[in-house]
């Protein structure tokens, strides 16, 4: 999606798939990120931190990781949560992948307005795509299988709003309700941004003090910025990758009081734009398996932290 949010990108046609690009490793910028750096390396603070000599061992346990052609690792059915044993036993933690491979077929559908508390918007968007034509909504549906995986293995209740099981969608409002009624202990919403070439880097969009209409988001203010935080950290950490250099002045952090998706969320929820899909560089980390493979157990590592506390 572009920065004008993750809930309003305007559909773009889609492209056919070339083959993967080569990875190249972000560069971490200096000054701004230096507290990110320390933290990355010896585990201090909230989880703010990015980190890409040495990073800690990670309290989530690294499965198979699935082929980079985006097949889902064996998991739980469409749609549905599952339980397990583990330290997240009892915890329940709903993934959003970010728009719907099929939204493109349904434009009337996905372009009618829907009530987001402060007015009304888009039900849905297509996303955005790379310049070879790989999809933001493939690239989520394939991060949101790995998280699954991970999380599944430390006991957590996962449920993901959308798994290709639909023709479209589902709206933004019904994002958000979906983790309401699952009483989510942590929700979040993968993205990638289709902002202009050169600009690099991952965001985590926070939720704002609304109070407006069916928007009411100041009791989930404060826990959803620990979230974010601890994302963020372990993102940056374990990836490698710094916060964006086009939005949040460096802080990989972005507050934001526009978004359906967060608006009318009742329970700790962020997004997280995990990098610019319109650079050829970040795209390439983008299409890699192996880096979605690390995206995943970064933001997987980050939802564990907040859980525990």
């Amino acid at each position: 999606m572009s920065n004008a949010g993750p809930d309003f990108e305007p559909p773009q046609p889609r492209r056919p798939r070339r083959g993967p690009l080569t990875v190249a490793l972000a560069v971490l910028a200096p000054g701004a990120l230096l507290g990110w750096l320390v933290y990355g390396t010896v585990g201090l603070g909230d989880g703010d931190g990015v980190g890409r000599a040495t990073v800690r061992s990670s309290p989530v346990a690294e499965p198979n990781p699935p082929t980079d052609d985006g097949k889902k690792p064996g998991a739980s059915s469409p749609g549905t949560a599952t339980r397990a044993s583990g330290p997240l036993k009892g915890r329940v933690v709903v993934i959003d992948p970010g728009h719907n491979p099929d939204n493109f077929r349904h434009t009337s559908e996905i372009n009618r307005k829907v009530d987001i508390g402060t007015n009304r918007k888009e039900c849905d968007t297509t996303g955005t795509s790379t310049n070879d034509g790989y999809t933001e909504a493939e690239f989520t549906l394939d991060v949101a299988h790995r998280m699954r995986t991970l999380l599944e293995k430390q006991g957590a209740t996962v449920k993901l709003t959308q798994d290709g099981d639909r023709p479209y969608g589902p709206c933004v409002d019904e994002r958000a309700r979906i983790g309401n009624e699952a009483k989510a202990d942590a929700v979040v919403s993968i993205h990638a941004d289709g902002s202009g070439a050169g600009n690099r880097g991952f965001h985590v969009i926070l939720p704002g003090a609304v109070r407006a209409g069916a928007a009411d988001t100041r009791a989930i203010v404060a826990p959803s910025r620990a979230l974010g935080e601890r994302v963020a950290g372990r993102f940056a950490a374990v990836t490698g990758s710094a916060p964006s250099d086009y939005v949040g002045d460096g802080t990989g952090l972005v507050t934001r009081e526009d978004l359906g998706g967060l608006n009318l969320s009742t329970v700790p929820k962020v997004f997280i734009e995990c990098g610019n899909m319109r650079d050829s560089k970040d795209a390439a980390l983008l299409t890699s398996g192996a880096w979605r493979q690390r995206a995943a157990q970064g933001i997987s590592e980050g939802i564990v932290r907040f859980l525990r506390g």
